[in-house]
């Protein structure tokens, strides 16, 4: 790109962030004293409100940058985030937007403190819940420096490193100024650029084929360079048995792993209602189910008109696929036109970056603040004013630690990162948050070791897998301590989680508290009683 075209997207990006920090600082000056105003933007949104955030805090980097990436790439076997991602609102629809907004204030923590000891609880989740966040926001730190790399030309390292760093520091300003309110509009207004991005390059892509689906994916599968192996599963995912239980593993941390995201989950409390809260997931899967059908057709329009090959030569995970389809279809790289919509498409990809940084360190200061924080330090110095101002230094603490990680992660897929991510959540968060809803035995011990028995399974499956050494696309290419084969500890971890959860429920010296369980299942299911 020459330099006057790299000016007019670096004009879009600073455009981009000034409009963030300007809605940050007009929120701001209202009420945020109080922790309900911090974390739920005081339960003001509306479901279409709460909706459109929900979508713009889910549709990451991961899903904008990696699917496409993965699917310009691999064809049909990249296509399994685009199911796995959507698929996964069906588990929160039908089994813990209602009941987790009736039974909670502000995070998972405050459902399993409903009807558990709240010391060992508040620990465990709240632990559980930073680890989640802090892997998630790895993967929208290495988008963001693909994207910024990509526009200054080629691989360069200290503009990615630098974009890192940047991308740290906007986060933290964010939250710790803004709190939820802020975030949700940033998160509503990045929703909007989102979709009407991907619809304009969608639209772009079917009419450079005419309308007709079927030469989009001959040209893809021809210019694949795998032929029609391409468009057939396997090709990813369909070598040895290692790579067939990877493909698996991938699949139930996609499906299972959404209901246990802490940033998706405190988004029902923002809303005054259990009702709203469910409302808010309807028309969250409506935007979401739209997206991911324009991924599927992002993915293989830059493998016809890009070229897989060329898409690789910028990054081989892929995440630059979509930046170099919006590129050609405006004309080419020494184009106008190719450059405006490069650097419009490159715009929304920040923007998309900055929403979900955003939610991701709200709500792992929160568990910071809220759970460990207001467990372990003194009773009788803990204000409600303190522990917001406890948010905000942890906001600092988990922005300086995602830096540190994403600069070390730069080389790796942003939807794998994210695959990871949703692995501990779906390990550590799902099974203890199903139990306490729906199991009456279920105890303070089976909720710990619940939690613990899923993450630290699968944080040590994941640092001693192909991810971490032994591959050339791994953190440390030049070691290889890797035991562990597959690169996704979902298949292991998850079960692990449950079996942890109900070996310690039924080896518990106590017994389940029978009153509370049914007070909290009175007050999950009327809403009688809820924040």
């Amino acid at each position: 790109m020459t330099g006057n075209h790299q000016t007019l997207a670096l004009l879009l990006f600073i455009a981009v962030v000034a409009v963030t920090l300007a809605i940050t600082t007009w929120v701001s000056r209202g009420r945020r004293g109080s922790p309900e105003e911090f974390y739920a933007g005081g339960r003001l949104f509306s479901p279409l409100e709460n909706g459109f955030a929900i979508a713009g805090d889910y549709m990451s980097a991961a899903s904008f940058l990696g699917i496409s990436g993965l699917i310009a790439l691999f064809g049909y076997d990249g296509m399994l985030y685009s199911v796995g991602f959507l698929v996964a609102w069906l588990v929160v629809l039908l089994l813990v937007a209602e009941l987790v907004r009736n039974c909670g204030r502000f995070t998972l923590a405050d459902v399993l403190a409903a009807r558990l000891r709240e010391r060992p609880v508040r620990i465990a989740a709240g632990s559980s819940s930073v680890v989640v966040c802090v892997l998630y926001l790895v993967a929208q730190m290495v988008g963001a420096g693909s994207l910024v790399a990509l526009l200054l030309g080629g691989d360069s390292g200290p503009a990615r490193a630098w974009t890192v760093v940047g991308v740290g520091a906007l986060m933290i300003v964010y939250v710790s100024l803004g709190g939820m309110r802020a975030t949700t509009w940033i998160q509503i207004v990045k929703a909007v650029l989102l979709m009407a991005g991907a619809g304009l390059l969608t639209v772009l892509v079917l009419l450079r084929f005419h309308g007709d689906p079927g030469a989009l994916l001959s040209t893809a599968a021809e210019r694949s360079g795998h032929g029609r192996s391409f468009l057939a599963p396997g090709l990813k995912y369909g070598g040895d048995w290692v790579a067939r239980l990877d493909f698996i593993s991938l699949g139930l941390a996609l499906v299972l792993g959404t209901a246990g995201l802490p940033h998706i989950l405190s988004r029902f409390y923002t809303v005054p209602t259990a009702r709203a809260a469910r409302h808010s997931v309807v028309w969250a899967i409506g935007l979401i189910g739209g997206f991911y059908l324009m991924t599927i057709v992002l993915g293989f329009g830059a493998a016809a008109i890009v070229g897989s090959d060329a898409v690789r030569a910028t990054g081989p995970a892929g995440n630059t696929a979509v930046p170099l389809l919006a590129l050609d279809l405006g004309g080419g790289a020494d184009s106008t036109g190719g450059t405006v919509l490069f650097a419009v498409v490159a715009a929304i990809a920040f923007a998309t970056i900055l929403a979900v940084v955003a939610g991701l360190t709200l709500s792992s200061s929160a568990a910071v603040a809220h759970d460990l924080y207001a467990t372990l330090g003194r009773r009788g110095r803990r204000t409600p004013a303190g522990e917001v101002a406890v948010a905000r230094v942890a906001a600092a603490g988990v922005g300086v630690v995602a830096i540190g990680l994403g600069l070390l992660a730069r080389d790796l897929n942003v939807a794998f990162l994210v695959g990871l991510a949703f692995a501990v959540a779906a390990s550590a968060n799902l099974p203890v948050l199903l139990y306490t809803l729906f199991w009456r035995r279920f105890t303070t011990r089976g909720a710990v070791w619940a939690v613990y028995g899923g993450l630290l399974p699968a944080v040590a499956l994941m640092v001693f897998s192909p991810v971490v050494s032994g591959a050339p696309e791994a953190l440390f290419p030049g070691v290889d301590f890797h035991l562990f084969p597959l690169q996704n500890p979902g298949l292991v971890s998850i079960p692990l989680g449950f079996l942890a959860g109900w070996l310690g429920t039924v080896t518990s010296p106590e017994p389940a508290d029978a009153a509370r369980h049914a007070e909290t299942e009175v007050r999950a299911l009327t809403g009688a009683g809820a924040a």
